[in-house]
């Protein structure tokens, strides 16, 4: 029954004091990570499954009033949380710390004293918690590019927001839940050989609100008097991915861009050498049977067997018997890029046949080189 009733007491707390103050800071939070994605698109990386790049941490630390006016005795504090990164540069992760000390704020403030009047009576081993949601930015990715691999030592930040609650008994507990701003820095050095493992040193600030006022009423101060520092070092476990890492990987399309661009010069010059065949077939009774290869390339979307309008158009000018040889992109196991890569020679194979072109052969080849990914090749004789 108490613990009902101290429930109804926190929703009720939360709709007639938070709501309003939580909406102005998600909605500034949220213009805010727009702003860091809209800078900082990511490009190149292989494709992820939604189950890559998360990770779990645990540490400790002390916590101490913000002010520094009355540090001891230090509050020591528990943390635990676990995250994802969507990209290099940015993340989200769900924490909860919670702390066993009675230092609260500083003691020369009227909310504080009716607050502190309590610290006397607690009856739990654990005097508070703070459970939020945090958003990671990594300030070495954004500002020096991401390079393949995670560096040896790394700078961040963390933003979040989210409940603390201090198990103060009695008239104490309408004092004792507050919506809660954290900000704060990250130091990563990232360990070993696969960079799974990684220590991170993060001081942190927690901006207790609902304090300012009369009678407690919510004015949603971000003041230094209602405010802890935390110093925490953890310790976090990065799981692996389905690239075969323990974080984004990379690849580079330069080449494949290199043998299109060579590929679709040398189609260019085709028709040139197919007219002055031509004129010789009027002069010579018949041409020895060697006959000239034109040649088509057309690509498609990572992951995808479906023609794009542009390969249409391509294939559109293909005439005569052809041959169909297509290919995957490394990521994936090898028997699924050998059977997207078949998948793609019979979509090209299906689209010629309705214009009435012979197909003689149409092979998926799977992955055949960093020079030949997610092409088709026809060659029409």
């Amino acid at each position: 029954m108490k613990l009902y009733k101290n429930i109804s007491k926190f929703i009720n707390f939360i709709i007639n004091k938070n709501f309003k103050d939580m909406k102005r800071f998600f909605l500034s939070f949220a213009i805010a990570m727009a702003t860091v994605l809209s800078a900082n698109a990511e490009t190149a990386l292989v494709a992820q499954k939604p189950g890559d790049n998360m990770y779990i941490g645990i540490g400790g630390g002390v916590a101490a009033p913000l002010r520094m006016k009355n540090i001891f005795p230090l509050n020591p504090t528990a943390t635990f949380f676990v995250g994802k990164q969507f990209t290099p540069v940015w993340g989200a992760e769900i924490e909860g710390t919670v702390w066993f000390g009675s230092n609260q704020y500083n003691p020369d403030t009227k909310s504080s004293y009716r607050f502190n009047e309590y610290n006397g009576s607690y009856k739990t081993f654990v005097r508070g918690h703070y459970l939020g949601i945090n958003a990671t930015l990594n300030f070495s990715n954004l500002f020096a590019g991401y390079k393949g691999t995670p560096r040896v030592f790394e700078v961040g930040a963390v933003l979040g927001a989210g409940w603390i609650h201090t198990y103060a008994p009695g008239k104490a507990f309408k004092y004792g839940n507050k919506f809660a701003v954290k900000t704060g820095l990250d130091f990563f050095f990232n360990l070993g050989e696969a960079k799974a493992h990684t220590i991170r040193l993060q001081p942190a600030v927690d901006w207790n609100t609902n304090w300012e006022g009369e009678n407690g009423a919510s004015k949603f101060p971000l003041r230094s008097k209602f405010a802890q520092l935390h110093l925490t070092v953890a310790y976090i476990y990065h799981f692996g991915t389905s690239n075969g890492t323990h974080y984004f990987k990379m690849y580079d399309d330069s080449a494949l861009r290199a043998e299109i661009a060579r590929l679709n010069d040398e189609l260019a010059k085709k028709p040139k050498e197919v007219v002055v065949e031509k004129v010789v077939e009027k002069v010579v009774e018949k041409p020895v049977a060697t006959a000239v290869a034109a040649t088509t390339v057309v690509t498609f979307a990572q992951g995808s067997s479906a023609l794009t309008a542009e390969a249409k158009a391509d294939l559109d000018k293909v005439k005569g018997n052809v041959e169909i040889v297509a290919t995957a992109s490394p990521e994936g196991n090898s028997a699924y890029n050998k059977k997207l890569s078949q998948k793609r020679a019979d979509a090209v194979a299906e689209y010629l046949k309705s214009k009435g072109v012979t197909v003689n052969t149409a092979v998926g080849q799977g992955v055949t080189g960093s020079a030949s990914n997610r092409i088709a090749i026809i060659s029409a004789k």
